[in-house]
């Protein structure tokens, strides 16, 4: 079993902004598995199903965005999982908008999200999809960017990366990471 995360804030205030791409792409893992996402335990909303022939775990925490460890963690624990079972997807200011990059480990990037569960795991070993959001102009302004909405232009390209990322889980999920980031590495969303 592989437990998906998608990182974001909770609440209707957040749900169109950048920082909760992530939970966009677990939105769409979970209509393509026909799954519902539940409050459940472990401070996350929560759908356990199947997506393309295997059995995942679908997951957006409720505990806000630097304080995603704390379920990512529990999550673990709860189901007997290791870190070789964990995809976690979040935004990524360093990639272009609308760029995917699948990656095996790695450091946070700044990311509070990542720094979080980093350090709960106690390690940065674990799979994790990037998503570009691009970069602010104005670099003082990278935490309001981060919680602004995309403009409409924006928002377009956004929707196909997230169908990109959603195929790219499954080919994670069916073929290995190696060949997902064969495939979708090199890819900007458009280019599907």
């Amino acid at each position: 079993m592989f437990l998906l995360v998608g990182l974001g804030n909770p609440g209707i205030k957040y749900a169109l902004t950048r920082h909760n791409v992530g939970f966009w792409v677990i939105d769409e893992l979970a209509s393509r598995s026909k799954a519902r996402l539940r409050e459940a335990s472990c401070q996350s909303y929560l759908a356990r199903s199947f997506l393309a022939g295997e059995e995942v775990l679908l997951a957006k925490p409720l505990t806000f965005m630097n304080r995603s460890g704390l379920a990512v963690a529990a999550l673990l624990k709860y189901f007997s999982l290791g870190r070789e079972n964990l995809l976690v997807v979040y935004d990524d200011l360093d990639l272009p908008l609308g760029k995917i990059r699948l990656r095996p480990r790695g450091g946070s990037g700044g990311h509070k999200g990542m720094a979080s569960i980093i350090t709960l795991l106690q390690s940065e070993d674990f799979a994790r999809l990037r998503l570009g959001i691009g970069r602010p102009a104005d670099l003082s302004d990278e935490a309001d960017y981060v919680l602004s909405s995309f403009s409409p232009a924006e928002e377009r390209v956004m929707l196909e990366m997230v169908l990109t990322a959603a195929d790219a889980v499954e080919v994670f999920l069916t073929q290995g990471l190696a060949e997902a980031m064969n495939r979708y590495n090199a890819l900007r969303s458009t280019e599907k």
